[in-house]
């Protein structure tokens, strides 16, 4: 499903429908014209490259093979504190920890106009904490933009934490 919804397979059968209206998804870069952005579970990252440069591959702000490197990086950087998604963004992506590498596929998702984010197993790889950081990331895109979040995992705690964390903000 999750791959279909990215445009990697096409459907055999079945309609998609996002905001109401029927879609057709052929292909990963159309899927983020319409929105859709995804982490896999073996992530999608060039190691060879910064965490900067990974976050404006297929940048849409491009004017030909030019890119105004500095107001990328402005944005990227309001977002990151924004979402708290703290990244070093000259590093090289074989230079950073796996955490760091899923808040950088994240971040790059959002900055690419993911308003439906679909992660595959987040929490693989991660410890307790960063595990929970995530779930609090998560949430608070949901809340604070309306991000629609569909994620797949073998981890139960996960669901478990969103409705613990749910029911103890409402006291």
């Amino acid at each position: 499903l999750m791959n279909i919804l990215i445009g990697l397979y096409q459907p055999t059968e079945g309609k998609i429908f996002l905001n109401g209206q029927e879609v057709r998804i052929d292909s990963p870069s159309q899927a983020v014209k319409l929105g859709i952005g995804m982490v896999h579970q073996h992530f999608m990252l060039v190691e060879a490259m910064t965490v900067f440069d990974n976050i404006i591959l297929g940048d849409k702000h491009a004017k030909g093979v030019f890119i105004d490197r500095a107001a990328r990086r402005k944005d990227i950087e309001a977002l990151s504190e924004k979402y708290g998604l703290d990244v070093q963004l000259d590093k090289l992506i074989t230079e950073i920890s796996v955490g760091e590498q899923q808040r950088t596929e994240i971040l790059k998702a959002l900055y690419h106009g993911a308003e439906l984010l679909i992660l595959d197993e987040p929490t693989s790889g991660l410890d307790p904490v960063s595990r929970d950081d995530l779930l609090d990331l998560l949430r608070s895109l949901c809340e604070q933009d309306g991000v629609s979040i569909l994620f797949s995992t073998h981890i139960t705690v996960s669901y478990t934490h969103l409705r613990a964390h749910e029911t103890l903000s409402d006291l």
